[in-house]
């Protein structure tokens, strides 16, 4: 394990040094491309006859277990300190819209997504079950908090829209993981959940998350209200993440919901009231390195794992089609409301258009559609995700600054 590590942690601070040289993108997608690159050089090798390097890449990634290590490893970690970080004031300006786009959104989404997909995959002559295509629907309608934090950090959106983005998708991301959870069991088990069951299990996942997180956020803060020790405080919120995440899965309710209302509640109120200004500075400092070099291992993760993925030549109509459709699919359900009801989302014109490029995917629909049982439709979602994942990191993060701009909504135009 100490070996696996060893390798992560030198490729991702090999590839951060070769972007902020020469590539110059936002840290996560520098290192992304670069892995990316190196799968396919691997994969290019492999198909001219040398199968030593990709079999290398191989027996590296089978060692790793992508969903565990970020389900049940990076995940609480990244969550908590994204939410540590966003601006509470403006994210309570936009509460219920932010809470309307990500419980409904997600839910509409996942199942034009999933009904979309299913026709659109059965003209194609691709054989998949509409169990299949829901899940795949499931597990990319929610917009990557890690991948979104991590890009709005560079685009520079206004305030108010980068709040909307942010606050969206760490809700939405913890709707989704529960939605996937219940259709996974329905496949599994071959049996259809009554409404009132699957209410009752969105329920408790949900809103027992985020509650729990509320109480975890509000103990904490009072224990750190009683002492003055920058390093005692920050081995308490670490201490938080790592104990709160693990209590949660034991209570069966939604740990990434926990991490979020706990990491926002600490981040404001905690940082205000109960450290002092070299505690923050402490926090910040080591939450922020520990943000950064986690999530460049999982986008380097992302990038390796490409080379695992299969890609046959018939599939490229059936590719193209799905990234448009999830990209209709995330307009339909967020930017025709926050154009058609900008008033109340209090959103500035054009931020119907942000608000739908600006939801990129990342490493937690990988991971999800990673954990599906083996078979035909598993590689068929995969292959799929994969598309949209690297399309919407590579396509959408990198231009989300760039339409902002255009649309007069950058963080500049807007105090002009």
């Amino acid at each position: 394990m100490f070996d696996i590590v060893a390798v992560l942690v030198v490729l991702t601070a090999t590839f951060s040094y070769l972007n902020h040289r020469f590539l110059k993108f936002p840290m996560t997608i520098g290192v992304m491309t670069i892995a990316l690159a190196l799968s396919l050089a691997v994969m290019a090798l492999d198909k001219l006859g040398f199968g030593v390097p990709r079999g290398s890449e191989h027996a590296l990634l089978a060692s790793i277990d992508f969903t565990d290590v970020l389900m049940q490893g990076m995940l609480s970690f990244l969550l908590f300190a994204g939410a540590l970080h966003v601006d509470l004031k403006s994210l309570r300006q936009v509460a219920w819209q932010v809470a309307a786009l990500a419980v409904v959104g997600t839910a509409l989404s996942t199942l034009i997504v999933g009904y979309g997909s299913w026709y659109a995959l059965g003209a194609l002559g691709i054989s998949i079950s509409l169990v299949h295509c829901l899940l795949f629907g499931a597990l990319i309608s929610p917009t990557d908090p890690i991948a979104v934090l991590g890009i709005l950090k560079s685009a520079k959106v206004a305030a108010r829209v980068e709040a909307t983005i942010a606050g969206e998708s760490l809700v939405n991301d913890g709707i989704g993981v529960v939605l996937f959870a219940l259709l996974l069991g329905m496949l599994e088990s071959g049996v259809v959940p009554s409404a009132a069951t699957a209410l009752t299990v969105f329920a408790r996942e949900a809103i027992g998350g985020a509650l729990f997180g509320i109480a975890l956020g509000y103990a904490v803060y009072r224990v750190l209200h009683t002492i003055d020790n920058a390093q005692i405080e920050v081995l308490i919120t670490l201490a938080t993440v790592v104990g709160g995440y693990a209590l949660a899965y034991h209570l069966h309710v939604s740990g990434p919901l926990a991490m979020v209302a706990s990491g926002l509640l600490i981040g404001s109120e905690g940082r205000a009231r109960a450290m002092s200004e070299r505690t923050r500075l402490h926090l910040d400092i080591f939450w922020q390195l520990l943000d950064e070099l986690l999530n460049g291992v999982l986008f380097l993760l992302i990038g390796l794992e490409f080379a695992l993925i299969a890609f046959p030549a018939s599939a490229f109509d059936a590719v193209l089609l799905v990234v448009a459709l999830t990209i209709v699919a995330r307009y339909l359900v967020v930017g025709v409301p926050a154009t058609l009801w900008r008033r109340w989302f209090g959103l500035p014109p054009g931020s119907g258009l942000v608000l739908t490029w600006g939801g990129v995917r990342g490493g937690i629909s990988v991971a999800l559609a990673l954990s599906l049982p083996p078979g035909e439709g598993r590689d068929v979602v995969l292959m799929l995700t994969y598309a949209v994942v690297v399309f919407s990191i590579l396509g959408q993060g990198l231009t989300v600054g760039r339409l902002a701009r255009a649309l007069r909504l950058g963080a500049d135009q807007r105090r002009g």
